[in-house]
């Protein structure tokens, strides 16, 4: 308790005796549903298990969408919209019991949030809060108002008799009742519209509903946007009277405090490109406006960052999602003062992108072990130790060796340049890159500390391979650059993205950016040059920019870039570069356009895979393997899965 005193101290919510002021918020829905499988629900039991077991003090981790209310047949749309909830399955009593004692054995407590997120079909008023979405909604007279104040009390009392310590009202991010609450959204003129009591009242009668089902004993919270981002909402002094007011009805045990939308600057599941913890200012105007203990979460990343947001009286509980994804044992460790051996979160986001947008398997970028605890109990110690040469020390190449040696074999390690990282360590010169080179940091120590013997500067080829004589040999070399095969992509002005954070090449001042890559390296080296003054256009042929970014990433990012006045063009493609000039031409009508005046052209167009010495070493080792960008170009986050699935197979 010396390293942290705040952080690692006891404090009472409600029912609840926390033995320290981690909160773990909801984030594991992608991961595995309580409500799947028998087996997604033993994952997702075993997940928040772990975490429990390693110190976490406090679990809201069910995202409890309750029952909507439409005509059978409708189909609801939106973020979050469903026609079926979870408190009516019949294996909702069952799961969340066993979830709760699991989390109970392990010394903590549990609130099961209440949701009604995406307010679709139903809302206030026929009016929207979010300009990505245009679905226009049935508005909700008296009796259907009553109804969901009935479904709400009725789906807390679910959550008590099944275990749970207390609930968590959703009260953000485009939920029904932030939406009654807005003065935005909110345009009635019945007693429900109109005055902030009015606009409260719905709220009102849904905490003294539960209260009436549930009892003192139960402990009842509230989840609240800070303020509204959209012009029109709630702005801060507001939200704390909002604040005031609940507090004021003796009927909520905390307040559990986010900032951003589901679309906006700062999205709530704010990313690298802003900084720690970045609203926890703000919160510090709650702590002083009412008595109950005050959580806040928004990218709390290390124990030093939540002692600091604490020890400041910004809150009271630090909530941490994506940093107990990266290591379970967050807690732990800082109890222990080892915060060096914390696997860092980069806060890439790609945990919630790639789950979105890409519809695969929910992962963390960092660790591959996150979603395999209730089937692999890791480290799984090898019964055939090998050696094994991996050649290339990029993310692949780094992951497979660490996750090797941890198995107990053992591995040489082999980069042709002076340092380790490969492209990922070229860009954290970007501009909020920060963390990445933390993450390479913490990498590099863990390789060293685990035997694997590494040669910086040692090019390899066939031979040379050959004569290590390894058991195994993993080809990790990465990739090449790529040119498009645009007319005059090879003109003297024009440089690869890659060269341009190395600072090996020389930029003019109007730089036109061709994007052949769908997530964050065209808008990366465009951040890197905007910010030097460089005037800055990216060319994009999709229709929007990053469509593999998230509507939880993307916002951050284009605020970033339209601060430093970079232009974004769309559904064009580059046509031909020539002294001064690119020709484009539009998608879908092949009309040409000019874009005058360029001093320079850079390609963010992804690499070349070079996995070519692994066909060569075929027959000549026992096994060779090709792993991360060296076979398909993809993402950190795939690598890293790879390096895991394939250390597995080993012995």
């Amino acid at each position: 308790m010396t390293h942290f005193p705040t952080l690692l101290s006891p404090i009472r919510v409600g029912t609840m005796p926390l033995r320290n002021r981690v909160m773990l918020p909801p984030h594991t829905a992608p991961l595995g549903p309580l409500w799947g499988t028998e087996d997604q629900a033993s994952q997702n039991i075993e997940y928040i298990r772990r975490r429990c077991e390693n110190g976490v003090a406090w679990v809201v981790n069910i995202t409890g969408h309750i029952d909507n209310l439409f005509i059978p047949g409708f189909t609801p749309v939106g973020v979050g919209a469903r026609s079926k909830g979870c408190f009516r399955l019949p294996v909702f009593h069952d799961r969340v019991q066993a979830y709760t004692q699991a989390i109970h054995d392990a010394g903590a407590f549990t609130t099961v949030q209440l949701v009604s997120q995406g307010g679709l079909p139903n809302a206030p008023s026929a009016t929207l809060s979010s300009p990505v979405l245009n679905q226009i909604p049935h508005v909700l007279d008296r009796e259907e108002i009553r109804w969901y104040v009935e479904e709400f009390a009725w789906s807390a009392a679910a959550a008590q008799r099944a275990g749970a310590d207390g609930v968590d009202l959703h009260l953000n991010h485009d939920d029904l009742m932030e939406w009654f609450v807005s003065p935005l959204v909110n345009t009635r003129d019945d007693e429900y519209g109109g005055s902030l009591d009015n606009r409260l009242r719905f709220v009102l009668e849904i905490i003294r509903e539960i209260r009436d089902r549930c009892g003192a004993d139960f402990t009842v919270g509230v989840r609240l946007n800070m303020f509204e981002e959209a012009p029109g909402g709630y702005d801060l002094e507001e939200g704390v009277e909002i604040a005031r007011r609940l507090e004021a009805t003796g009927m909520i045990d905390y307040l559990s405090l986010v900032a951003g939308s589901n679309w906006g600057n700062p999205s709530y599941i704010q990313s690298h490109v802003y900084p720690p913890a970045a609203w926890a200012e703000l919160s510090g105007e709650f702590v002083k406006a009412v008595d109950i203990p005050i959580a806040y979460a928004g990218r709390v990343t290390t124990p030093e960052v939540a002692e600091q947001v604490l020890a400041a009286g910004q809150a009271h509980i630090v909530g941490v999602a994506r940093g107990l994804l990266a290591d379970d044992q967050w807690v732990l460790k800082a109890a222990e003062g080892r915060t060096l051996d914390i696997r860092p979160c980069t806060g890439c986001n790609d945990c919630i992108s790639t789950a979105v947008v890409e519809k695969t398997a929910y992962a963390c970028t960092v660790n591959p072990h996150a979603g395999t605890e209730s089937t692999v109990a890791w480290p799984v110690p090898t019964s055939v130790p090998r050696r094994i040469l991996v050649v290339g020390g990029g993310p692949a190449g780094l992951e497979f060796s660490a996750l090797a040696a941890e198995r107990g074999h053992r591995v040489e390690l082999w980069e042709a340049s002076t340092r380790l990282g490969g492209l990922l360590r070229t860009a954290t010169a970007a501009p909020t890159y920060d963390s990445f080179g933390t993450f390479l940091d913490w990498q590099e120590r863990r390789v060293r500390d685990l035997g694997v013997a590494v040669h910086l500067g040692r090019v390899a080829d066939l031979e040379s391979i050959v004569e290590a004589a390894a058991e195994v040999v993993v080809i990790a070399t990465g990739t090449d650059r790529r040119r498009p095969g645009i007319p005059g992509d090879d003109l003297p002005f024009v440089h690869d993205a890659r060269d341009v954070l190395a600072g090996e090449a020389s930029v003019g001042h109007r730089v036109v950016v061709i994007a052949q890559d769908d997530h964050m390296p065209p808008l990366a080296v465009a951040d890197y040059l905007g910010v030097r003054g460089h005037d800055v256009t990216i060319v994009y042929s999709t229709t929007g920019p990053a469509p593999l970014l998230s509507r939880y990433m993307i916002g951050g990012v284009l605020a970033r870039l339209e601060s430093s006045g970079v232009t974004i063009r769309v559904s064009e493609q580059v046509a031909s570069i020539e002294p001064g000039i690119v020709h484009v031409r539009k998608v879908y009508s092949q009309l040409p356009e000019v874009i005058e005046g360029v001093d320079s052209v850079v390609l963010a167009c992804g690499g070349v895979p070079l996995g070519g010495l692994a066909t060569q070493l075929r027959g000549r080792v026992p096994q060779v393997h090709v792993l991360g960008d060296a076979f398909a170009p993809r993402r950190q986050i795939y690598a890293t899965r790879e390096a895991y699935a394939l250390v597995l197979q080993l012995g």
